[in-house]
């Protein structure tokens, strides 16, 4: 008997959504055929996806044709298209959000990475979302700088349904976790519901050891570095991903077991969950699947490409591992710190970067579409 392995995760308490979003999976059958059979819960997008969707396909070239036709800029018809395609995705993933009493079946749909650092033009981005999007099982992502903290309570409290995104660093998380709690006790504080507000927090994992590998990496070939300091960059590679995330669901056990969460839970209130994102190998010297089986855990999210969702219901091991060995999750931070590496500053690296790259696919996506317009009209 073939194994349900997504199924699994599913049992285990982790959701699985699809980190691809394309409009031939949602006029077909194939968004359905994943969530009836592989227990798909929910989607994210973002401009790199919607990028690639565009450039290498004619799904969209009718759509582009018209808005051309009737004076859009390009940024008015990708968020257009995207809106579009958020919807009727969401549409699709209903039925999961129904029964799963609203916790799953979410589609996010991402602000302008430009206004990372701009918190009252984020808050005003977010509103327009969650209003053009019209549903309540669309998420809205908001970067989770320290500029968009106030950004992402304001929303939340407005009951508007967040997925803070690029956390790197478990000070960071930390903080979010906070914004979340008050913006809680912000609606409770007005007599306003809260059982129906969502959220996640996307915390980064494998950029961060192709960072930190890159600088291990140097070490281990310095010659002016000790033979122990050689050795143990060495031993570190590719470690500092997997027990950064440990310690965040360290951070987030520790808050959703407290009092103050407890009285919120009284009135309704879900956990904020962490949604692993970035767990596809980067190297290949680590299995396919090394951050996915290292982070199964319950109440959490992982947000899979395609790649990585085929290849767990091929071969994937479901247990739950998060527990596993959480001393050694520290040591890695100390051993870090005893080759000059601080894990702090690391995550500040990771975040600029992090910006810049969803920055550029942002423009990129833009420069696609005006090439796609001109390309269609001519054609």
């Amino acid at each position: 008997m073939t194994r349900d392995r997504l199924k699994e995760l599913t049992l285990l308490g982790q959701s699985v959504w699809y980190d691809y979003i394309r409009r031939d999976l949602y006029t077909g059958p194939e968004l359905q055929r994943l969530i009836d059979e592989d227990s798909l819960r929910g989607m994210t997008s973002n401009p790199t996806i919607f990028q690639k969707a565009v450039a290498n396909s004619e799904l969209y070239d009718d759509f582009i044709r018209q808005a051309g036709d009737q004076g859009r800029s390009a940024a008015e018809t990708f968020d257009e298209l995207a809106i579009e395609d958020v919807c009727h995705a969401a549409d699709v993933f209903r039925s999961v959000y129904d029964q799963t009493g609203g916790n799953d079946g979410f589609v996010s749909i991402e602000e302008d990475p430009h206004l990372a650092r701009d918190a009252q033009r984020s808050i005003e981005e977010a509103r327009r979302l969650w209003r053009a999007c019209g549903r309540p099982n669309v998420m809205v992502k908001i970067p989770g700088t320290s500029e968009c903290l106030p950004a992402i309570r304001q929303c939340l409290a407005e009951g508007i349904n967040i997925n803070i995104t690029l956390l790197f660093s478990v000070p960071r998380y930390r903080k979010v976790i906070e914004a979340y709690l008050s913006a809680l006790e912000d609606r409770v504080g007005q007599g306003l519901s809260v059982d129906r507000v969502r959220s996640v927090a996307s915390f980064f994992v494998s950029r961060v050891d192709t960072n930190t590998d890159k600088k291990l990496d140097f070490i281990a070939t310095d010659p002016w570095c000790t033979s122990f300091e050689r050795a143990s960059a060495q031993k570190l590679r590719g470690k500092l991903g997997i027990a950064n995330a440990k310690l965040a669901y360290h951070a987030f056990d520790e808050a959703f077991t407290t009092a103050r969460f407890a009285e919120l839970k009284g009135k309704g209130a879900a956990v904020q969950r962490p949604l692993w994102a970035s767990t596809s190998s980067k190297d290949p010297a680590y299995p396919d699947l090394y951050y996915v089986e290292a982070l199964i855990a319950p109440n959490t999210v992982d947000t899979m490409p395609q790649e990585t969702f085929d290849a767990f219901r091929d071969h994937g091991d479901p247990r739950i591992r998060i527990y596993e060995d959480l001393p050694h999750a520290w040591s890695v931070l100390s051993g870090l710190r005893e080759l000059h590496l601080d894990a702090g500053e690391i995550a500040d690296e990771l975040e600029g970067e992090g910006l810049r790259k969803f920055s550029d696919s942002y423009d990129a996506v833009l420069k696609t579409i005006e090439e796609k317009e001109r390309t269609v009209r001519v054609g």
